[in-house]
């Protein structure tokens, strides 16, 4: 069987958003690297920090809440703690109740055509806070969704 082909690795640029974040003594693992999982955990962080500010997100209090449905990293380079990184938030598809990320972290002092040192996917789907069923996405998180819109390429500019 074929290989599948190798995808395009996305540069720092491509990412409209940029959310630093910092590494905690805790984040290494044995090898000396982030744990798999705080990768994501940084993700999750990033995403809803930026809603609440920016989407009028309330977790306690709305009515109607995002889900992760799906998530995805490709490790491409590694990051330690002590470091300073950022988070690269675009939004690949906006759906009626559904809204699919494109995330990156890389460290801070990365050039715009540097690679990120990991690739991922998130997908929100918003439900109503009590019965889970999918619910339309708010009007304010909408908005905030749309500013961060379109493909995420190496020739899009950091907002």
């Amino acid at each position: 069987m074929p290989s599948a082909p190798l995808r395009e690795i996305p540069r720092v640029r491509a990412f409209p958003l940029l959310w630093p974040v910092q590494t905690r003594w805790v984040d290494n693992d044995m090898f000396g690297h982030l744990n798999n999982a705080v990768y994501y955990s940084l993700w999750d962080t990033a995403i809803n920090a930026w809603m609440a500010r920016d989407g009028g997100a309330d977790p306690m209090a709305d009515t109607v809440i995002p889900v992760v449905a799906e998530s995805s990293c490709r490790y491409l380079g590694e990051l330690a703690y002590p470091a300073d990184l950022v988070v690269g938030i675009g939004v690949e598809r906006l759906g009626t109740s559904s809204v699919t990320f494109a995330l990156a972290l890389y460290a801070a002092c990365a050039g715009p055509d540097d690679p990120v040192a990991a690739a991922g996917r998130w997908v929100h789907v918003y439900v109503d806070r009590i019965t889970r069923r999918p619910a339309a996405i708010p009007p304010t998180a909408r908005a905030a969704y749309e500013l961060l819109a379109g493909p995420v390429s190496s020739e899009a500019e950091p907002r």
